[in-house]
């Protein structure tokens, strides 16, 4: 079975805090070892959800490895207490590129809502080129992020307003997940991927016993959900091991669904030609 990463991020190999983070779930920082560990599991792309910079330049990704989508965290959204200069333009001159494939969000982190008037911009520029907008939804890695911003409704007002533009919701807005779930089988489009709903290495059979009651609810959401066609695999690399979180992933979705969740979803969604 082929699988696309449709949710990992890349840091420099030179950076030793991105190193130890790496080897605390079986791995190392460099793509040399990330190409090799796919290759093993058959994961046969990747989209990078980019936080370098806004210059096209400087997302040098191997092609025949990864995609990515050009990210506005709180670093590069906003820079000397206002939003960055020629916004918009920055944002085109990475769609306009055949390596990128979306816009990555992350409205918790910058506490902007994302009806925000300065997202606008990006709606309809992703909805021109048609690439689509993922958002970071559910928990923070920050607790100086808000969670109010990053809730699953509030992507449910921005879906219904703007029809055209195609929207990922990541991580499955866990542990909104009941919300999440009516928005995206609400809104059709809206997709999800299942990426970041583990963290650090686990023993699959005691989590299984330790954490049955989030399992259930989470499995009984993406059942009633019933929309298998728009979820996305994806692991948030370099947080979990990658062999484990492809076994966790199999675990709530059934196979028959599996080349569906694991390849053909986001080949579609990020149009990969995969």
């Amino acid at each position: 079975m082929k699988i696309i990463d449709a949710h990992l991020h890349l840091f420099p190999e030179d950076e030793p805090q991105f190193e130890e983070m790496a080897q605390s779930v079986g791995h190392h920082n460099s793509t040399a070892h990330l190409r090799q560990a796919y290759r093993d599991l058959g994961i046969v792309h990747g989209v990078v959800m980019g936080n370098r910079s806004l210059r096209a330049a400087d997302h040098d990704y191997p092609a025949d490895l990864f995609h990515y989508c050009v990210g506005l965290d709180s670093a590069l959204f906003r820079q000397g207490g206002s939003t960055t200069a020629h916004l918009a333009e920055r944002i085109e001159e990475n769609l306009a590129s055949p390596a990128c494939c979306g816009v990555k969000l992350y409205p918790g982190y910058n506490k902007t809502w994302l009806w925000d008037p300065l997202y606008e911009p990006v709606y309809t520029l992703a909805a021109r080129y048609r690439k689509p907008v993922a958002i970071h939804m559910g928990l923070t890695a920050s607790a100086s992020a808000h969670l109010k911003y990053c809730h699953p409704l509030t992507l449910d007002e921005v879906a219904a307003d703007h029809p055209n533009t195609q929207f990922v919701m990541c991580h499955f807005g866990n542990p909104f997940l009941e919300s999440a779930a009516a928005v995206v089988e609400k809104n059709p489009n809206v997709a999800a991927d299942l990426s970041g709903l583990l963290e650090g290495r686990v023993d699959l059979s005691r989590y299984q016993q330790e954490q049955t009651g989030w399992l259930s609810l989470l499995r009984t959401w993406l059942t009633a959900m019933d929309r298998w066609e728009d979820l996305l695999f994806g692991t948030d690399w370099p947080i979990v091991n990658l062999a484990e979180y492809v076994d966790f992933i199999r675990l709530l979705v059934p196979e028959a669904r599996w080349e569906q969740v694991f390849f053909h979803n986001a080949n579609r969604v990020y149009q990969l030609g995969l």
